[in-house]
């Protein structure tokens, strides 16, 4: 199952979600269990999950990274930071995204007019610039910077996007983009989740462009991914070294967990970058529940959950789910699946 062309599903438009749902648990769940589908709601995961289970969620912050810049010339730039160059020193150099009528040269200055500060061009690479700022970088993003909302949401950013294109658990600040399974969870659900004993546990992945970026042509085999950072705290660690069964909220949680495995089936703790492809055949060797919403079609992210719960069963709770009118993408509803066993 190497062809894009076998990670393709018809998903009419009207079901790319353009908004969140009134309140982050009314979603809907698609619970895949061993063959089986099931229509749930979101509140339901308080009694699918398995009760001594570990969660493990992404509690990297979505930064409002989109900023409004002008040319000493009076023409629009859109900037569109993306990660700091040094990540000890996220106050200083960052890599950045930039959009303009004409190309941008190195030492050219950039006001940021909402936040009264200057953004200087120190070099341009293939596809993205170096920017320092008079100010930090975070902070003038908070101020005056807009969420980074994906292209297939065909509406202006809206002010409560700032809220809920962000989890409730959302801690460290550093993502372009949000790990969006974590969205339907509220504190009450959490709390729900507690009081049944099922453990909670965190790391850190800065979601950046190039986890969504397409597959180039119509093989997987050479498709190469964006690098990311990831941090695995020594108490998360000690949890999956339990032995209880692992749910990941997420792609990206598997991702770092998967990348961070070592050879007994453990999690080394600590910071880290991963660049790891999840594509067909790949022995998983940490965990076993994973909890997603439903992605693109031909996107690395679908051939992950595909290779996680079984190509067959994954294309097909994909054409359930559009034939029941679930909500796709980011602000969309969820599925639950379990590891394949073969």
């Amino acid at each position: 199952m190497w062809r894009v062309a076998d990670y393709h599903y018809d998903l009419p438009p009207q079901q790319i979600a353009q908004a969140p749902s009134d309140r982050r648990d009314a979603s809907r769940l698609l619970h895949l269990e061993e063959g089986r589908l099931a229509d749930r709601a979101f509140a339901d995961i308080v009694d699918l999950l398995p009760p001594d289970a570990v969660l493990v969620v992404n509690d990297t912050r979505v930064i409002p990274a989109r900023l409004a810049a002008v040319k000493p010339t009076g023409g629009a730039v859109e900037i569109l930071l993306l990660e700091p160059v040094d990540p000890a020193a996220p106050d200083g150099a960052w890599t950045a995204l930039a959009r303009a009528s004409k190309p941008i040269r190195p030492g050219l200055e950039l006001a940021i007019p909402a936040a009264g500060v200057t953004a200087r061009v120190l070099a341009v690479h293939e596809g993205t610039i170096t920017i320092a700022m008079d100010r930090p970088p975070l902070a003038v993003a908070d101020q005056a910077g807009e969420v980074p909302l994906p292209p297939y949401i065909a509406r202006p950013p809206d002010p409560a996007d700032r809220e809920r294109y962000q989890t409730v658990y959302a801690a460290a600040a550093g993502a372009v983009a949000a790990p969006t399974a974590g969205l339907h969870f509220t504190p009450e659900l959490l709390a729900a989740l507690d009081d049944r004993g099922i453990a909670r546990a965190a790391l850190t992945l800065h979601v950046g462009l190039g986890t969504f970026a397409p597959v180039r042509g119509d093989s997987l085999r050479d498709h190469r991914m964006h690098r990311e950072r990831f941090a695995i705290p020594e108490t998360t660690a000690a949890l999956i070294a339990s032995g209880r069964p692992v749910v990941a909220v997420g792609t990206t949680v598997v991702r770092a967990l998967e990348a961070a495995a070592r050879a007994d089936h453990q999690v080394a703790a600590g910071p880290g970058t991963t660049d790891l492809f999840i594509g067909p055949g790949f022995r998983f060797q940490v965990v076993d529940h994973l909890l997603s919403n439903f992605h693109l079609p031909g996107s690395t992210l679908l051939v992950l959950v595909s290779a996680f719960g079984g190509h067959a069963r994954v294309l097909a709770a994909y054409r359930h789910a559009v034939a029941a009118g679930y909500r796709f993408f980011s602000y969309g509803d969820a599925m639950l699946l379990s590891r394949a066993s073969s």
